[in-house]
């Protein structure tokens, strides 16, 4: 169902089943799958591809142009979102760049709070909660499980990896190892251990949980330099699908490891 109020482009794809509310405006080529509904006042940028089951508050804007000053207006810019995602009021999605392909990704089963911002050419996974305020700058990575608490900055380019969870504030300038917990200090953020209660909910075992704690003491207690941790790691790593995740964000980081 299509509001009487809402403007939709003549080139856009409506799911029969999907809800547009009053005074939402709706782009050029977009696809709004199955059973997704638009509260009032959102804002569907040209080339946004959004699944099925999604629900979007009001005053959402996604897919609009991304914040770079490479970025001309006629460049391919888009937004993809998968389903089950709730993104809430006022949040904001931009578009990707031609620095990558330009394409800004949002997986499925995601929570998406109030006045969060996802900059362009941002990789987010699946059953990810970033709560009020979030900021992520461009190209940033979330892996999934990822919670990201209130008012957390993320610097360009960095990555998150799975399970982590990111208190309050904090602002992440390098990458975040899978499983970690990281809190706020003065013009940062420091690892404090690991998210053992959200590895517990999850399914994770005793002796899962003994392998990850393990790895971390080799990160973080035993003053080991960076390249040292990453060969010892990489060991107890072999054939350890539970540990892969470290061996797989220490080896591709851009920023370097936050320690």
């Amino acid at each position: 169902m299509i509001h009487s109020l809402a403007v939709v482009h003549e080139s856009a794809k409506i799911a029969d089943s999907a809800i547009i509310g009053p005074f939402c405006v709706i782009g050029e080529n977009v696809v709004i799958g199955e059973g997704t509904e638009l509260k009032s006042h959102v804002t569907i940028g040209d080339n946004t591809i959004i699944g099925k089951n999604n629900r979007i508050f009001q005053y959402a804007s996604i897919g609009d142009d991304p914040i770079d000053y490479t970025y001309k207006k006629g460049d391919f810019s888009q937004v993809t979102i998968g389903d089950n995602n709730i993104i809430r009021e006022c949040a904001t999605i931009h578009g990707g760049t031609s620095k990558e392909i330009g394409v800004t990704s949002i997986g499925s089963n995601n929570i998406i709070m109030c006045y969060v911002h996802i900059g362009h050419d941002c990789k987010i996974g699946n059953y990810i909660n970033l709560v009020n305020g979030v900021g992520l700058a461009g190209h940033v990575h979330i892996d999934d499980f990822v919670i990201i608490s209130s008012n957390v900055g993320v610097h360009q380019f960095c990555r998150v990896g799975k399970h982590a969870f990111i208190a309050h504030a904090a602002l992440i300038g390098k990458d975040v190892p899978p499983y970690l917990m990281v809190t706020a200090v003065t013009g940062g953020s420091t690892p404090c251990g690991i998210n053992t209660e959200g590895l517990k909910r999850r399914g994770f075992t005793p002796d899962d949980i003994k392998k990850i704690k393990e790895v971390y003491k080799v990160l973080y207690r035993r003053g080991l330099m960076m390249k040292e941790s990453a060969e010892v790691i990489k060991d107890m790593a072999k054939d350890d699908p539970i540990l892969e995740p470290f061996v797989d964000v220490i080896s591709t980081s851009r920023r370097g490891i936050l320690r």
